[in-house]
């Protein structure tokens, strides 16, 4: 019997992992278990940290003097949407992107204390990009558990 799943359904009569959006096989496989819906919604509140830390720049003074931290915040901040952007639009490697979140969210919070060596960096950047680290690293976390349960 063919079945249009890309997987078969688990045995013991639980559902499937995915199931498809269209008639074609190689089209976007939705999420059907709530640690794959959970996953996706931690990479798509990810995107939007990593928003706000490419955008902080427009809206805060992160620095006096220099241009590096703006520079520093735009580059990791569009990293970790793409990242999160690959990872809802991706059916695997929700792992590894999830991992390079979490990697991001750390340099986003020791970024204000390494840049602060040649410029004086000002107070909202330190706590702006304190919060969204924070953010990013257990947003990061959270889908890289959810990532493991899902595969097992």
């Amino acid at each position: 019997m063919a079945t249009p799943l890309s997987r078969r359904p688990e045995p013991g009569g639980e559902f499937p992992q995915a199931v498809p959006t269209g008639s074609a096989a190689g089209e976007y496989l939705l999420p059907v278990t709530l640690r794959g819906v959970a996953v996706q919604g931690a990479a798509s509140l990810g995107i939007l940290t990593g928003l706000w830390v490419a955008l902080s720049p427009f809206f805060l003074v992160l620095q006096h003097g220099g241009g590096n931290a703006n520079i520093a915040n735009l580059i990791a901040g569009l990293a970790v949407a793409g990242a999160g952007a690959l990872a809802v639009a991706s059916r695997n490697g929700f792992g590894s992107l999830q991992f390079g979140s979490l990697l991001l969210g750390v340099w986003v919070i020791l970024s204000s204390f390494i840049l602060d060596a040649k410029f004086t960096i000002a107070t909202p950047m330190f706590w702006s990009n304190t919060v969204a680290g924070v953010v990013l690293v257990i947003l990061a976390a959270a889908g890289l558990g959810a990532a493991r349960r899902a595969t097992r």
